[in-house]
């Protein structure tokens, strides 16, 4: 499997050897990837079966666990890095999960699709959620619970006393620095606790 763009641009906010927790995995392959390329160890966390599975089948360590319901299991400072690419839009409890994240890492990345992203604005000026390669599915289907901006998660994390490290878009695994709220389908914070 070779590494997309947009892996190896959030490889980088890792540091080499990390121990890292990631948070809605999905099949493993990012874990895969940040342990070969960046010597990390580690856990993922995934609650759907096919998931899980697959992350088994790729040699990643992996907890079947409903996010919704915490990280007790955890102790304090158990990782280097915490990782929720695109989850944190699925999640009920994001404030609880962004405090949680915070007690058992030293530092996390958060990732998740923009809403403000300028094609998205265009569709809610025409009267319609939009519907992108970042956001696929139709409003009344989709299985993000909420959605966010880069501006708003700003605040959010200010709100939750994290202290953003780094902070940009993504576009087409592209890193977009000058007005990632505007320019960029994809947030991405690096936090630490304040």
């Amino acid at each position: 499997m070779s590494a997309t763009p947009t892996m190896q641009a959030l490889a980088q906010l890792v540091p080499q050897g990390a121990r890292v927790l990631d948070l809605g995995c999905g099949d493993g392959s990012f874990l895969d990837y940040l342990q070969r390329a960046r010597g990390c160890t580690g856990y993922g966390v995934e609650i759907d079966d096919a998931n899980v599975l697959a992350c088994i089948k790729r040699g990643i360590n992996v907890l079947q666990l409903n996010l919704d319901e915490g990280l007790s299991i955890f102790d304090d400072n158990s990782f280097d890095m915490v990782l929720q690419i695109n989850t944190l839009q699925h999640l009920r409890n994001t404030e609880t999960m962004l405090r949680e994240t915070a007690r058992v890492g030293r530092m996390s990345v958060v990732s998740f699709p923009n809403f403000a992203h300028w094609p998205n604005r265009f569709s809610v000026l025409r009267g319609r959620m939009p519907v992108t390669r970042h956001l696929p599915y139709q409003w009344y289907d989709t299985p993000n619970i909420r959605v966010g901006t880069f501006k708003d998660f700003e605040v959010l994390a200010n709100k939750n006393r994290l202290n953003v490290v780094d902070a940009f878009g993504l576009k087409e695994g592209q890193v977009i620095r000058s007005l990632p709220n505007l320019r960029a389908s994809t947030a991405v914070f690096c936090l630490e606790r304040g």
